[in-house]
Order: structure tokens, then sequence, then C-alpha cells
């Protein structure tokens, strides 16, 4: 009989698992639960149950029989009129306990004003029984998951706020031996946030670079302990040898382009001065026209 001993699962019928590692929180969309009904909760989740809002139990790994308030003679007449299907909507809410990884991506302005693009990855994970309670009650949702992505967009604006703060009155040259502070901060300022969710947080790896490209060969060049001179004539000889300019040694080593045989540079003053010595001869006037 349909709606008997029925199984809630994160397991699709297909045999696929639903809890994939971008999703954190999953509400199982049947209206199918009731006293009976067979709760199976794997090795990495958690399992809330909730009716009318409240929170029944929350079930760590194992499989359980549902023992929902309802007496189970009521239970047997929504098997009967409704074949299987509850009105009184009870909710199983499985969280994700494997630890999963969340990345954002930003712009940040260094001392200088000069742009940074930062790439912070981190690892989320909810410990406990009492946590997983928390994400149910203070994260929302929308339809039946809760994705890393939404998490991240929460996260989002603190890791900016956490980022600038450091960077900000960092100069550009030196953003990368603050990595370790700016790491720190990041990770104090993200915990602080997540744990309000219940969300405990395990690693923080920051990155940071110059948003030009151009700034970033620069620097390159200016860590093999060339001069700022010396790196703009380096990085300009690149782009003119990318381009098959032959005289882009010459501009790397601060030479003029001499081609054999041949004087470069033609001293103009004779022509000026043949100019200035030459009469005035006024145009001879157009003979006019007669009709």
């Amino acid at each position: 009989m349909p709606g008997i001993r029925n199984v809630i699962s994160t397991l699709l019928g297909d045999g696929q698992e639903v809890m994939g590692p971008e999703i954190l929180l999953w509400h199982y969309p049947n209206n199918d639960i009731m006293n009976g009904s067979l709760l199976t909760v794997e090795s990495n989740h958690f399992c809330v149950l909730k009716s009318r809002g409240a929170i029944l139990n929350v079930y760590e790994t194992g499989q359980y029989t549902v023992q929902t308030p309802d007496r189970p003679l009521i239970g047997s007449m929504q098997q009967a009129f409704y074949g299987g299907q509850s009105p009184w909507q009870y909710e199983a809410l499985y969280i994700n306990r494997a630890k999963l990884v969340l990345k954002t991506r930003g712009i940040a302005l260094s001392r200088e004003m000069a742009e940074l693009v930062y790439d912070v990855d981190y690892y989320i994970h909810v410990e406990t029984r009492e946590a997983a309670v928390q994400l149910v009650q203070h994260m929302p949702y929308r339809g039946h998951a809760l994705t890393t992505q939404e998490v991240n967009a929460y996260a989002g604006p603190v890791v900016e706020q956490a980022v600038n703060q450091v960077v900000q009155i960092t100069p550009l040259e030196s953003v990368n031996e603050k990595i370790h502070d700016l790491s720190q901060i990041v990770f104090q300022h993200l915990q602080q946030f997540l744990v309000t969710y219940g969300i405990s947080l395990d690693t923080v790896k920051v990155l940071v670079s110059p948003h030009d490209e151009r700034v970033k060969t620069l620097i390159s060049l200016k860590a093999f302990g060339l001069s700022p001179i010396e790196a703009v004539r380096y990085y300009t000889a690149m782009m003119m040898a990318e381009k098959g300019v032959v005289s882009a040694p010459n501009m790397a080593i601060g030479a003029p382009f001499i081609i054999s045989g041949v004087q470069p540079t033609i001293s103009a003053d004779r022509y000026t001065a043949t100019a200035a010595n030459a009469p005035h001869v006024t145009p001879p006037t157009p003979p006019q026209q007669t009709r």
C-alpha cells in the first residue's frame, strides 16, 4: 500500500546522491512524512525534523522510525484518506557535515589607489547537532536547497571589508609581504560572521595580484633588481620584440639604434640658413581672363 513505511533519504530514484559538494542544506521535497516513516541519514549528514515550523528532533548517522506527535491512529487515517500525503507538512532538512570549499573574488585598492584582485578560498563545515539547528533557524534559503554560492553571497562583503582593511594602507609592492597578516584578519572576520549561522570555518587562503597585467609585469621586472626606469625600458623592449621591432635590444639597454654606414642624424642648420638668406621673390600675377 503506498505511503506505508516510506523511506526518507537524500537518494534520488536512480540512486544518485543529492547532497553534492555545492549543497549545504537540502529540504526533502515530498509531503509524505508520517508516523512509521523510515528516516535515513548518511554518515556525513545531519537531519532536522520540523513540524509546523517547530523543530522536533535532530538525527545523526543511521536509520530511524519517525515518531511524530500524532497518534498512530491518525497516521492510519492519513494513509487511508490522503494516500500517504500529510496535510500537516512534516519537514526533513538534511545538513551537509562534509568540509565544503567556497571561493570569492573582488577588487581592492592599494595605498597608491592601484587596483588589486584578491582571490579567497575558504573551507567550512557544520560540526554539531546544535550548529545544524542554528543553520536551520538563521540562514534563509529559497526552494529546496541552500547552496554554497548563496552562503558566499552573505560572506562576500565580510571578506571584502577584511581585505581592504589591510590592502588600503599597504604600498603596492609590499602587499604580498602582508599575505600572512591578511589571511589572519580575513579568518577572524569570517569566523566571527559564520559562527552565528552555526558554520565552522576551517582554513582561509588569500591571493592578491595587480589587476593590470602591465603593472604586474613591471613589478616582476623590479623583483629582478632593476631600477624603475630600467624596468620600464625592459617592458617596452618586450612589447617591441613581440611586434618584431629590430631595435628592441637597444631599448632594453638604453642605447640608440644605428644602421651601419648611415649617419643617424643630419643637421638642418644649412637648410634653415639658406632659406633665411634667399631673396624674396614675388610670385607673378596671373593674367586676367578676357571675355
